[in-house]
């Protein structure tokens, strides 16, 4: 997912976890947040609640799946293991991510 957002032209910082996320949000403006369903064996719900009270007025998107990418698929091959639900390719991921900046951005303006 990084690769696929850097390429697209955004500015990643990819974290370790949620320690190192509120460290990320002190060194500067973050405009979205993407987590997983869970973070540091707490759910990525009850992370982003805790980072959105560092930073307000970022957005969250919370990914449960998988990026579609050719090792996936070559590795599932080789492992013989299945996926599900099916991955998402970049450009849906690129085309949230988009959605998500806007809304963002919209609510901002109307605080």
């Amino acid at each position: 997912m990084k690769e696929a957002l850097e390429r697209a032209g955004y500015v990643v910082a990819a974290t370790g976890g949620l320690g190192e996320a509120v460290d990320r949000l002190a060194e500067g403006r973050i405009d979205l947040l993407i987590t997983r369903p869970y973070v540091d064996n707490i759910s990525g719900y009850e992370a982003a609640k805790y980072l959105l009270q560092r930073n307000p007025r970022m957005g969250v998107l919370v990914i449960a799946g998988l990026l579609d990418d050719q090792r996936l698929r070559d590795r599932a091959a080789i492992e013989r293991f299945e996926v599900f639900p099916p991955p998402f390719t970049s450009a849906q991921m690129l085309e949230k991510v988009t959605e998500v900046l806007k809304t963002t951005r919209e609510r901002a303006a109307r605080a």
